[in-house]
C-alpha cells in the first residue's frame, strides 16, 4: 500500500503572512494613537538673535529650597503668581518670566511653575539654577 504524503506548504504560500501583516498594521495604528508625548515645548531664540526686554516687562520669581515661591522678596502662592502674571501680560504682551531655582528645590515645584507659564501662554520664559546658599531661611 502506498501512502501519499502531502507536500508541506511554506509560510509564504499559506496566506498566513498576509494575516500577520494585517494584524501588525492594526497593532501599530492602535499604538500610534496611544503613545502621545506630553511635554513642555520651549521655543528657543536663534543663537545670534538679540531680544531686548524692558524692565517693566520682566517678572522675576525665585523658588527657594522648600518649594516656596518668592516675588519681590516676599513669599507668594502659585495663585497669587498667576494673578500677577495675568495682570502683567494684559498690560505688556511681551512680558518675560525669569525663574531662579534653588538647587535643593523639589522638582515638582519647578514643574508647577513651568506649567503655569505654559497655561498663561507667556512668550518668553527662562529659568536658571541659583547658587546653593546652604541656609534654611
Amino acid at each position: 500500500m502506498i501512502i501519499k504524503r502531502r507536500k508541506r506548504r511554506t509560510f509564504g504560500d499559506s496566506g498566513a503572512s498576509s494575516d500577520i501583516a494585517f494584524l501588525l498594521i492594526i497593532y501599530f495604528m492602535v499604538i500610534a494613537g496611544i503613545n502621545v508625548n506630553k511635554g513642555f515645548l520651549l521655543t528657543l531664540p536663534a543663537r545670534n538673535s538679540q531680544r531686548f526686554v524692558l524692565k517693566d516687562e520682566l517678572l522675576r520669581f525665585n523658588l527657594v529650597h522648600d518649594g516656596r515661591l518668592v516675588f519681590h522678596g516676599e513669599l507668594c502662592s502659585l495663585a497669587a503668581a498667576e494673578q500677577t502674571i495675568r495682570r502683567a501680560v494684559s498690560e505688556h504682551p511681551n512680558t518675560a518670566l525669569l525663574l531662579t531655582v534653588d538647587p535643593r528645590t523639589p522638582w515638582q515645584a519647578v514643574v508647577e511653575f513651568v506649567e503655569l507659564a505654559q497655561d498663561l501662554e507667556v512668550d518668553s520664559f527662562s529659568f536658571v539654577m541659583g547658587e546653593d546658599s546652604g541656609e534654611d531661611s
